[in-house]
């Protein structure tokens, strides 16, 4: 069975003492493998119907709504892209269509904005204050 678009997976449905991931796939997710977090493994059977806003996660280097993003290590994969939802202190890595993606496959979303428009902002604003008439 396949991941598919809005499932989410949550590794305190079989692990109740882990870091408590918490990751909704966003797209793709055909060559799904596991999720290695805290020494366990979060396959298929890990997929909830809804978030539990249970206490008790972890946060560590994943900060709430990156990406993990198969893409950005292979671009002929089957595409998964989650989106961390809570936890992930003890977060390792994705494994996919044969593909390993660490932290090096995340990346912090900006809504409302192309991914390119990030560095073009930040490059043509300066920071100094507006001058003129109100």
């Amino acid at each position: 069975m396949a991941l598919k678009k809005g499932d989410i997976i949550d590794e305190h449905k079989q692990y109740p003492d882990s870091c408590g991931l918490v990751v909704k796939v966003m797209s793709g997710g055909e060559g799904f493998e596991k999720i290695l977090c805290c020494g366990h493994e979060l396959t298929e059977e890990d997929v909830v119907p809804s978030l539990n806003q249970s206490r008790g996660r972890k946060k560590g280097e994943l900060v709430i709504g990156m990406a993990i993003d198969e893409k950005r290590v292979s671009t002929e994969s089957c595409g998964l892209r989650f989106m961390v939802m809570d936890g992930g202190a003890g977060f390792e890595k994705v494994l996919c269509c044969g593909n390993s993606i660490g932290i090096s496959g995340m990346h912090d979303l900006r809504f409302g904005q192309m991914r390119t428009e990030d560095k073009k902002a930040e490059e043509a604003t300066p920071n100094t204050p507006h001058q003129g008439t109100a």
